[in-house]
């Protein structure tokens, strides 16, 4: 057996160790012990990472991504780039993704992410751990249909399935599923790249179909959603995950706490959105970042961290901390770190990851700073280790 001992300020998913330490089986890839620096045996001859001023905590997970292997912010040039090329520079990406802290992705919708998340698991790439969507859901001539190019090709190349009324909507899951989809991603509505007016896309019937056939097989299913008949229809369906969720009203945000819906506002789109002469997608962005917000807090909606980066750049893979920042901002640092570890890992499903804890997978970064005090801290140039079920990369030391 080859033993790690990680010494610092330590998070563990959820409470704080000023001074701590975490011992990892190298050989498992599992944590066997997390506790006060001190009060926790160290295993003879094993590696020590102690490192001043440091702190450890579970591996990032960003819920929210996109391998497009795109250069430009543009659905043309997602669409109509190349596979192949889509996989290379993705590769990259996911090499950048875990050295920059994050063990752990969501991919909502490409086609390359299964792909890619099977090179990984079988330790041909580098890359964080991926849950792939494989290709997402749309409604003909909607988000994801490309209308200036012939139906066909449309939807040849596009990185979603296009399905109209609950039968071929059910058809589309099936094949998510023999894709090797780990989750269903379904396009609600529009979205504010479509015109003035957000509309919903699937009716109600619709996504119920998408739901129950996702779940039937223990699928989750994450709804895209813009607009307040978008967010009413999909909570009522039983979708796992809002992403964006621009338009929550009390009933909606207080629907979304009973249920235990996870709320992926994806700031860092809006933050960092160009200028817009657009009255209707200005109100709808400030509304996000202001009373969505709000009620988000006050209803205790399951906060996730979820960038929605697409590898282009000006959304580099490997910057994806932005998120966790921009969170901290209108939650705290404590809940940003929270819904990047903990509570993204429960989004995910993934049951053994997430935290600190005996028996969990040797998922941990090692950051310059604390974190728990400046969430800058997660920026790629302070990450000093990223342990990646038990495998250690050494990125700024």
């Amino acid at each position: 057996m080859s033993y790690l001992v990680l010494k610092g300020s330590i998070f563990t998913g959820a409470d704080f160790i000023e001074v701590g330490c975490v011992v990892v089986d190298q050989s498992t890839g599992s944590i066997v012990k997390v506790g006060e620096k001190g009060e926790v045996d160290e295993p003879d001859g094993a590696k020590v990472i102690e490192i001043r001023d440091s702190s450890v905590l579970p591996g990032l997970t960003d819920a929210h991504i996109h391998f497009f292997g795109s250069k430009k912010y543009n659905m043309s040039e997602w669409v109509t780039t190349p596979e192949t090329l889509i996989a290379l520079r993705s590769v990259a990406d996911a090499r950048s993704l875990l050295r920059a802290g994050f063990t752990a992705v969501r991919d909502l919708g490409s086609k390359a992410g299964t792909h890619l998340r099977q090179a990984v698991e079988e330790g041909k790439i580098e890359g964080p751990r991926i849950v792939s969507a494989a290709k997402s859901l749309s409604q003909t001539g909607g988000d994801d249909d490309l209308t200036i190019l012939p139906l066909h090709i449309s939807q040849e190349l596009s990185y979603s399935y296009y399905c109209d009324g609950p039968w071929e909507c059910r058809k589309a899951v099936r094949k998510v599923v023999r894709d090797g989809g780990d989750l269903v991603k379904v396009y609600a509505s529009g979205s504010m790249s479509q015109g003035t007016k957000v509309r919903r896309q699937f009716t109600l019937e619709e996504l119920q179909a998408i739901v129950d056939e996702a779940h039937s097989v223990g699928l989750k299913v994450a709804a895209h959603a813009y607009g307040e008949e978008a967010l009413t229809n999909s909570v009522k369906a039983g979708v796992d995950s809002i992403e964006h969720g621009i338009g929550l009203t009390p009933d909606i945000a207080k629907e979304m706490e009973r249920r235990g819906v996870f709320y992926i506002p994806t700031l860092s789109a809006y933050l960092a959105m160009a200028p817009t002469t657009n009255e209707e997608h200005l109100r709808l962005v400030k509304k996000h970042l202001t009373e969505d917000m709000e009620l988000a807090k006050q209803f205790h909606v399951k906060v996730v961290v979820g960038s929605d980066f697409v590898g282009c750049d000006t959304e580099p893979h490997g910057e994806n901390y932005r998120e966790i920042v921009n969170v901290a901002k209108y939650f705290g640092n404590e809940e940003a770190l929270v819904a990047t570890t903990s509570r993204a890992a429960e989004c995910l499903g993934l049951e053994n990851s997430g935290w600190l804890k005996e028996g969990y997978a040797a998922d941990l970064v090692v950051a310059r700073g604390n974190p728990m005090k400046d969430t800058q801290n997660l920026s790629p140039n302070n990450i000093l280790y990223v342990v990646r079920h038990g495998h250690v990369y050494s990125i700024n030391v």
